[in-house]
């Protein structure tokens, strides 16, 4: 149970684009929100976005969500996995398609380098469909291993590849 202020700031990366992929990163949400350990505090507005690496496939939606966890780092990950696992996600085809993709972006301004997690995650600061998200709701949360803002990564991105809002937050 999460009360008051007690637990880590963590940032989560939310993607899809099967089956009805803004209906499933909602439902991602609502599923963080109700996990023993974890309080979504605010979300993204939904971004539609092209895809990187295989080209070959639908443009994604994707959000960033700020929650407050009593979990462990490895527990977080564990709870984002079953999350995954639950709403159908198998994991294939590395950048393929996906019913759902939950990323911890950021753990409190932790850095933890561990064979089966890497946070903050290795590649966020070089992706529009991330940066662009978490700009909207945290444009100045630092980045502990760059100690740059989330602002001054994204005026610094050379990601090119299209990012669009879709719908504000409710």
């Amino acid at each position: 149970m999460i009360e008051g202020t007690s637990g880590i700031i963590s940032f989560i990366g939310i993607g899809a684009n099967e089956g009805q992929p803004v209906a499933q990163c909602l439902e991602a949400i609502e599923r963080m929100h109700a996990a023993p350990g974890v309080r979504v505090l605010r979300r993204s507005s939904l971004y539609r976005s092209e895809p990187v690496g295989l080209r070959e496939q639908d443009w994604f939606v994707n959000a960033v969500v700020e929650i407050r966890t009593v979990l462990q780092a490895g527990e977080l990950m564990q709870v984002l996995q079953a999350i995954e696992r639950m709403m159908g996600r198998e994991r294939d085809v590395r950048w393929g398609p996906r019913v759902i993709d939950l990323d911890i972006l950021l753990y409190g301004q932790q850095v933890i380098q561990a064979p089966d997690m890497n946070i903050p995650h290795p590649e966020f600061h070089k992706r529009r469909f991330v940066l662009m998200p978490f700009h909207e709701i945290a444009p100045y949360v630092m980045h502990p291993a760059f100690g740059v803002s989330i602002h001054g990564l994204l005026e610094r991105l050379s990601d090119e590849l299209q990012v669009e809002l879709i719908k504000r937050p409710i």
